[in-house]
């Protein structure tokens, strides 16, 4: 697959993810590299969506440890069950926060965020990786969010 996207201009945000599923897909169909194919995710997702702040967070011992990303500049590690990156993972579920400020124990890694969305993949019945996706603007995540992101969990979990 060629990498440029194309996702079709004035499109509401669940056509958008219609749109650049299976270009995510065809992405990652053939490569196993798991940085490789996170990269392009991460990209893809802020290139359609121009969010403030697309990422992964790797499970590395008893830390979440910052993997591929666009945005900027990040938090390096996150330690288990602290902000909304270590709560997901310690609650083994996905978390949309309409204001960051709102949530305890929030980490402000960037000052410009205001909303955000954790998912957690799974190997083996454990987290092995988040999703973190910051907005700039409050409650702008929703579940169309999380559906879509779900199937993007989904397809790296079925390839690792």
């Amino acid at each position: 697959m060629a990498e440029d996207l194309k996702i079709t201009g004035g499109l509401d945000r669940a056509e958008k993810y219609k749109e650049l599923m299976p270009q995510i897909t065809a992405l990652v169909n053939g490569e196993t590299n798991l940085i490789a194919n996170l990269a392009n995710i991460a990209a893809a997702l802020r290139e359609t969506f121009d969010f403030l702040w697309v990422g992964f967070y790797l499970v590395r011992d008893d830390q979440l440890v910052l993997g591929p990303f666009q945005g900027p500049v990040a938090c390096t590690r996150i330690k288990f069950g602290v902000g909304v990156c270590g709560t997901a993972w310690k609650e083994n579920r996905a978390i949309i926060v309409a204001d960051v400020e709102a949530f305890p124990g929030h980490i402000a890694c960037s000052s410009q965020s205001r909303s955000e969305i954790v998912l957690p993949a799974f190997s083996d019945g454990l987290v092995f990786l988040v999703l973190d996706i910051d907005s700039s603007q409050p409650g702008y995540f929703d579940d169309i969010d999380l559906l879509y992101l779900q199937q993007i969990i989904d397809l790296i979990e079925k390839v690792y």
